[in-house]
């Protein structure tokens, strides 16, 4: 598969190619921090098949939490990216909303379940889990 995305005002492009890792619908807290509080829709990708190729994102991690993830955004508007997980030093997570074409994201999962707010939806056909798989 390729990917191809970036910020909303065009200074970050990137490119994944490769076959994808996962494909996730999240609502965890953090995640409704980091969205405005809807779930976060991720897919993941190998990170040997990513690049940027215009621009380089502003990093962001927590250093009071152990294991912190890494997000990346753009300076310039503020859009989130990605995500780096040291739990998954090969893999990057990529936003769907960053895709050029975003229609091609189907949850495969919904994690974290137990921070689902009334409003958000979990289409049937997605395997739900409490916490994580």
């Amino acid at each position: 598969m390729k990917i191809e995305g970036g910020c909303y005002c065009g200074d970050i492009r990137y490119l994944a190619e490769g076959e994808p890792q996962g494909s996730v619908q999240c609502h965890c807290r953090e995640c409704q921090y980091i969205t405005g509080g809807n779930p976060n829709v991720v897919m993941v990708m190998p990170l040997e098949g990513f690049k940027f190729s215009k621009g380089e994102p502003k990093a962001f991690k927590r250093d009071d939490l152990e294991k912190a993830v890494t997000r990346l955004f753009c300076n310039n508007c503020g859009t989130g990216i990605g995500t780096k997980n040291p739990t998954r030093p090969k893999s990057i997570i990529l936003k769907v909303g960053t895709f050029d074409d975003p229609s091609i994201f189907i949850p495969a999962v919904a994690i974290f379940t137990i921070d689902k707010q009334e409003f958000h939806h979990i289409d049937d056909s997605v395997k739900s889990f409490d916490k994580r798989p």
